[in-house]
């Protein structure tokens, strides 16, 4: 049986690229969760206006990998303590948030946190936040599996 793994990193095609790749997980899509507008468009979202972050739903078997290994993926291929920021990418909807499925996720969510916080692996005081899945709205099919199309062209 598959699970499902919700994470928001800034934008979301490199993050779509890397867990695509980490064997255990099955599928990737990327999308917007963690607003109150149903069925955002990408330029909704872009706006500012809608309260979604560009996410990533990743379907992936537990027997390969674990929640835990994919929060550490999570954890080293963004920067977690820059409030809606990744980068050059500005705004709410890049902000870093773990959407958590079960009170399970929630829990390994908080303690892996807490076990970056004291690593002393980032600088300053991480801003993710670690709050329940809410709708998940596919992004338009252009931005799925993106650097894969782009290497094609």
């Amino acid at each position: 049986m598959t699970k499902k793994a919700t994470f928001a990193m800034g934008c979301f095609w490199k993050p779509d690229e890397i867990f695509s790749k980490v064997p255990g997980v099955i599928e990737t899509t990327v999308g917007y969760s963690g607003g109150h507008t149903e069925n955002p468009s990408y330029e909704h979202v872009c706006s500012g206006k809608t309260g979604h972050a560009e996410t990533l739903e990743i379907e992936y078997d537990p027997e390969k990998v674990s929640y835990e290994e994919l929060l550490d993926v999570f954890w080293g291929n963004h920067d977690p303590t820059t409030l809606n920021r990744q980068g050059p990418d500005i705004g709410e909807q890049y902000r870093s948030a773990i959407f958590f499925h079960s009170k399970e996720q929630e829990k390994a969510a908080k303690e892996s946190k807490a076990r970056f916080e004291q690593s002393g692996t980032f600088k300053s005081p991480i801003v993710t936040a670690i709050v329940p899945a809410s709708d998940f709205y596919d992004a338009e099919e252009y931005h799925q599996k993106y650097y894969e199309k782009q290497r094609k062209q």
